[in-house]
This record gives C-alpha cells, structure tokens and sequence, in this order.
C-alpha cells in the first residue's frame, strides 16, 4: 500500500494543548463495523456501550519523566536530553541534537554527568554517574515528554495529566493515550456493570513514533519495544473468550502486545519480550475484539493500525466526521471506540 493511503486533511486548531478535566468527559466517536454507524457519546457512556462479560484490557506502563536540561562540557552550551530507555545498569540509550562523539561528556549538575559510549546511525548511548537511580533522578529533575505537536513547553500539571490512574511499571517516553480517559469512578462503574479490567505492559518508546518514509508501507520497519503480559492477565483474557465476551483494547499498544503475543505463540500465554508488529491493512486479527484509541496523525503506524481494524475507508469517514464536529485530536484530545 501506499503511504499517501494514509493521509486526510486536518485542521491543526483541533489539535488538544491539555487533557478535557475531569478527564473521562472527554467525547467519544463511537463506530459499528457491522452496521457501519457513528454515534456521537462521552467516555463516561462506555459502561453503556460495552457489554457484561467484556473484557477490557489497559497498558499500565508509566512514563518517565525523561526530558532534562543540561550543559555539554566541552562547549558549555544548553542542551536537552531525552532518556529513552535503560539497556542495561547505567547505561542508558538518548536522543540529544547536536555534534556529538563517544568520549564527550554531558553535565546535569549535583554530580550526575553522562559520557557517551555510542553516537551512530542506530542511536546514542551513555554511561551514567547518578548518585540516586536514573529514574528517581528524572522524576525529581525532568519534565514530561510531551509530543512535538503540543506547542507549549511542559508545565506541572503535565506530571498527572500525562499519566494513567492505573500507570505502574516506569519505563515509557509517551503515555498510551487511550488511557488516559479513564478515572477511578469510572472503573468502579465498569465493574458494576459486569465490565473487568485486565493489565498488560508495553513501554512506548521510539518505535511508535518512527516516522514512515518509505512510499510504500509494506517497506517500513518498527522499532522494538519491551512489553510483558502476566499469568493474571492471560487467565483474565482466557476466561473472557471462554465465557464469549470480548477483549476490549484500550489503545494501539495494548493491540500489539497481544498480537505479537498470539503471532509468535498462537495462543496467549505469559510473555516478554520485545514487540516489532507492525499491523496494516490486511492484518488478521487473533484475539482483539474491540478497540479504544485516540485520533491519531496522518501517514503514522498508529492510523494504520486503526485501518487495519476498521478499514480504510471507514476509518476516512470517521475522521471526516470527527474533523466536521471540532473533535479535539492527539494525545490530550478525545477518543474512538471501535467494535
């Protein structure tokens, strides 16, 4: 296929700069693929749009907070850093613009520096002094890595609003945005419609957002991305298809673990590893029923995933119809269901 498949023309002024508070009244386009339907609802209508039995399923992953300034030592000129992921004890792979080579050193202050070990095409990693772990360091001196389209720079607020309620195991540089329509008192009004909730984890990280530059899509390769699903969560998804409920996936990367889950075992099992799926159209689908995601980019995986789901064209006439009523877009923005 085609990646101009995968464009359509956008207002950038419905692009959302903060979350709706609280954050489960945010709208919801709500799509049939049988009737082929549109209804117009809010988050909080979904424990009248599931059903008793379903089945949904949430990607607790935490996002750190990964940007943070600092001063390149041999220049002495302001810098950021993004942390992308530990690969292994201290040492951690970056992004970081500017001329760069392995043996410089980047300063943080209160005697946290980073030398780095690996500047090449496939990324840049570095060892790093921390008298605290990296992580407590972040949280205490980093911002939220809000995506580029957000044109603001991140503030206070952006700590609660870019995080699940349900966000545990740290490791992530973007929120799995379909989570964060959800509230306690929403959970609690799932539940007591006959509607579980099940956890897996995939930390987002670059491979969701690597751009595709190939014409065609077939061409593109995904970055890897850990993820982990647990015995609890294999009986939970187990005895939701046994009883003839459906899997109700809160978001893209809560598809792909159990896609690559169900590609690579062929059936669902406790796992982790590594997920490189990229789902396009033509995609056959193994054990996810039913989708939650937000509007998403043109010619992004993450839309060609929501076609592979939906269809191509279906998903085009949602759009319009999402663009036409002002729904608010991307990650702070408002929310599709897909069944």
């Amino acid at each position: 296929m085609q990646l101009f498949d995968f464009d359509f023309p956008f207002d950038p002024s419905l692009i959302a700069v903060e979350p709706i508070v609280p954050r489960d009244h945010a709208r919801l386009l709500a799509f049939n693929r049988n009737t082929q339907q549109l209804a117009h609802c809010h988050v909080t209508d979904l424990p009248h749009l599931l059903e008793p039995g379903d089945l949904l399923v949430v990607n607790d992953t935490k996002v750190l907070a990964a940007r943070v300034p600092a001063i390149k030592r041999s220049t002495g000129k302001p810098v950021e850093v993004l942390f992308v992921r530990e690969c292994s004890e201290g040492r951690w792979e970056i992004l970081v613009k500017g001329a760069f080579h392995v043996g410089q050193v980047i300063e943080f202050g209160g005697y946290v520096r980073a030398m780095i070990v690996k500047r090449d095409a496939t990324g840049t990693e570095v060892d790093v002094e921390c008298p605290m772990p990296v992580d407590v360091f972040l949280e205490e001196h980093g911002s939220m890595p809000l995506p580029p389209y957000i044109k603001r720079a991140p503030i206070q607020e952006d700590h609660r609003w870019y995080q699940t309620v349900f966000a545990k195991h740290g490791g992530a540089i973007a929120a799995p945005t379909a989570g964060l329509h959800f509230t306690e008192d929403l959970f609690r009004r799932m539940r007591g419609s006959g509607i579980n909730v099940a956890t897996v984890t995939l930390h987002v990280g670059l491979g969701t957002f690597k751009p595709v530059t190939t014409e065609q899509i077939e061409d593109h390769q995904m970055g890897a991305e850990r993820f982990t699903i647990s015995e609890e969560a294999v009986r939970a998804i187990q005895e939701t298809k046994l009883a003839g409920g459906r899997i109700v996936a809160v978001g893209t990367t809560v598809v792909r673990t159990l896609e690559t889950v169900m590609k690579e075992k062929g059936e669902i099992v406790p796992m982790s590893g590594e997920s490189r799926l990229f789902i396009t159209p033509g995609f056959q689908f193994k054990i996810v029923d039913a989708l939650m995601t937000n509007f998403h980019l043109p010619r992004t995986t993450l839309l060609m995933l929501v076609s592979a789901f939906a269809g191509i064209e279906p998903i085009r006439r949602a759009y319009e119809e999402a663009i036409k009523e002002r729904y608010r877009f991307y990650s702070y923005g408002d929310a599709m269901l897909i069944v």
